[in-house]
């Protein structure tokens, strides 16, 4: 397990870490020990330095998991330029809004997807160049960037309206990778398998707290479950991050014994797991470690719940992660009591510097901390409800803008989709109110089947939950949207079912 060491550096300074003839990065290019890992990122950074940028100024990616995509996150903040990573599945539409409102000065992409790009998309003052471009004999050597500054913007999938960029800074990422390795207990022998898009907080952090613990990652672009089993043979991969769609097709894929019994670590963000979900990875890969985590894209992450209280808590979010600060504060400011609901409030060094060119949604979301806070300044107020327990462990109630008001009743969206998953009936489900003239709310449940469960279900779900969180009409389909980071999209979801 790595130390805690709580003091930032340039986030450029990770190869350093990792021993010498140790392999950083294996891809289909083969593999990259850490002197290489540290030459190659020199030498991007040295192509990036040579493009007439200033300090500060923005550079974007469009890339699928190639060497490249890998390397710049470093490169650029060893070139003192701003990392813009645009996920690979984003169409044209978005990819020009992430341009434009960053100011991005560089695209670094592929000549192939080019096309897809129209007159207008990269604003006139950007340039764009593709990865081949960046090659060099030249490298720049590690940074002395000031822990403080601006390293990169990370777009959110924009589930609200428009994506918005959460400024990052050299200290943010730093910690973040040191907190991660440390709580995971990631050993310099872990093979870290990287699934997960790069323009994801969580994606990218996995480059990041692998090369802080000195192992190796593997970064994979997949089509199907298939491809990520047979990914895990191959490589003997020891460590699995996923969001939750991603485990419920991991779960119906095959897996030899042979194959799950390699994985040691299984990691859960973005989105929190149900009961039945836990039960499942726990049968399945039974010589694995569970980590469920909780986070938010401005504060990276907030919570993980030990994989040794998993099975007696297995709805829990758990409890703060090295550097962060998690309070549960009330309507009036003040701490919430055990087992009284509030909004979860993260403070410390891990909260980011808020969002890019946008200071009234700054002000909304970043604030200063409670008065009871240890760590002070300002904070990420989640919008979240939660709920703290006599063991110091955190449930997740739900968002605020997604809580549905039935009948008087403050209904959480995420304890009816539980109670709906935990009979087996389907696999995936989504809970939303929608209007009704005598309830305010009603309860719609859109859920993935053909519904030839659904008497079944109602059936069992009048046993097991009170007559007002009664879903009272269920929609039922072959598949459920996913936005850009795999996730369920419920924005989309509960626009198309309550327009």
């Amino acid at each position: 397990m790595i130390a805690l060491d709580p003091v930032p550096r340039p986030i450029d300074h990770l190869p350093a870490r990792g021993a010498p003839g140790a392999v950083a990065l294996e891809d289909r290019a083969g593999t990259l020990d850490y002197a290489g890992l540290e030459a190659q990122v020199g030498s991007v950074a040295h192509a990036l330095s040579r493009l007439g940028l200033n300090a500060g100024e923005r550079v974007a990616t469009w890339l699928p998991k190639t060497r490249t995509a890998c390397l710049i996150p470093l490169a650029a903040a060893r070139a003192g330029l701003v990392h813009v990573p645009i996920n690979p599945v984003l169409k044209r539409n978005q990819v020009a809004h992430i341009l434009a409102d960053s100011g991005a000065r560089t695209l670094v992409t592929q000549a192939a997807r080019l096309p897809a790009l129209e007159a207008g998309d990269v604003p006139a003052g950007c340039r764009i160049i593709t990865e081949d471009e960046l090659e060099g004999a030249d490298a720049l050597p590690p940074s002395g960037a000031d822990p403080a500054a601006l390293a990169a913007i990370l777009y959110t999938s924009g589930s609200t309206g428009r994506a918005k960029g959460v400024m990052l800074s050299h200290a943010n990422l730093w910690l973040g990778a040191i907190s991660v390795a440390h709580y995971l207990e990631i050993q310099s022998e872990d093979l870290v398998l990287g699934v997960l898009p790069l323009s994801f907080d969580y994606g990218q952090n996995q480059l990041f707290s692998t090369w802080a613990a000195g192992a190796r990652v593997i970064p994979l672009d997949y089509l199907t479950a298939r491809d990520v089993v047979k990914a895990v043979a191959r490589y003997d991969v020891t460590t699995l991050a996923g969001v939750p769609p991603l485990w419920v097709q991991l779960l119906e894929a095959e897996w030899p014994v042979e194959t799950a019994s390699k994985l040691r670590r299984l990691t859960n963000s973005g989105g929190a797991l149900t009961p039945r979900l836990v039960r499942g990875l726990r049968e399945r890969f039974g010589a694995a470690r569970l980590y469920p985590m909780y986070g938010l894209t401005e504060a990276f992450r907030s919570t993980y719940l030990p994989p040794a209280l998993v099975d007696a808590n297995p709805e829990s979010i758990g409890r703060a992660i090295p550097f962060a600060e998690v309070l549960v504060v009330r309507a009036d400011g003040r701490r919430a009591a055990v087992g009284e609901p509030g909004e979860l409030v993260h403070a410390g060094p891990l909260v980011a510097q808020g969002y890019w060119q946008d200071a009234e949604r700054t002000a909304m979301r970043f604030r200063p901390a409670p008065d009871f806070a240890e760590s002070g300044g300002i904070a990420v107020w989640s919008g979240d409800t939660v709920v703290g327990g006599e063991d110091g462990l955190l449930r997740f109630v739900g968002r605020d803008d997604e809580m549905i008001k039935s009948a008087g009743n403050r209904i959480s969206p995420t304890e009816v989709e539980e109670a709906v998953l935990s009979g087996g009936e389907t696999a995936e489900a989504a809970a939303f109110g929608i209007a009704d003239e005598r309830l305010g709310q009603a309860i719609l449940v859109v859920a993935r089947g053909d519904g030839s469960g659904e008497a079944g279900l109602r059936e069992r779900l009048r046993r097991e939950l009170p007559s007002f969180m009664q879903p009272a009409r269920y929609v039922w389909r072959d598949s459920l949207p996913r936005n850009a980071n795999g996730k369920l999209d419920r924005s989309a979801l509960k626009a198309e079912m309550t327009r």
